[in-house]
């Protein structure tokens, strides 16, 4: 894999939003408390859940990282997290179907990075 350096422009960006969407992942799922307007109206922690997954898997495949690590990290950081919520964070629990809202983000990363791929690829 090339340096971070030897990358080409775009790529360096699309890691740099990667490593942003990581953060912002990290911060929902672990933070001690959620967030009172995803508890406020039905659903919205899920698709929170959705949307930072797919946030993290769509940058990392642009960013040119290995798709089965990328996915493979995805769905196994939805079991973990769920699993770290229940039972070291006492202000958290975890949720079996949060763990699928975060693997069907997962999905949605890859289903939206492959649309972006065969997008470009037709119209060049």
């Amino acid at each position: 894999m090339p340096s971070a350096r030897s990358r080409p422009p775009a790529r360096r960006a699309w890691a740099l939003a990667a490593g942003a969407a990581l953060v912002v992942q990290v911060l929902v799922l672990y933070a001690p408390h959620a967030p009172s307007a995803a508890t406020a109206v039905p659903g919205a922690d899920k698709l929170a859940h959705l949307a930072v997954f797919a946030a993290v898997t769509f940058t990392a495949l642009r960013a040119g990282l290995f798709p089965a690590l990328v996915v493979g990290f995805g769905v196994a950081h939805a079991v973990v997290s769920e699993v770290v919520q229940h039972t070291l964070l006492p202000g958290r629990s975890g949720d079996p179907l949060d763990a699928v809202a975060d693997v069907l983000g997962v999905l949605a990363g890859v289903a939206l990075a492959r649309a972006v791929v065969r997008q470009r690829r037709a119209t060049t």
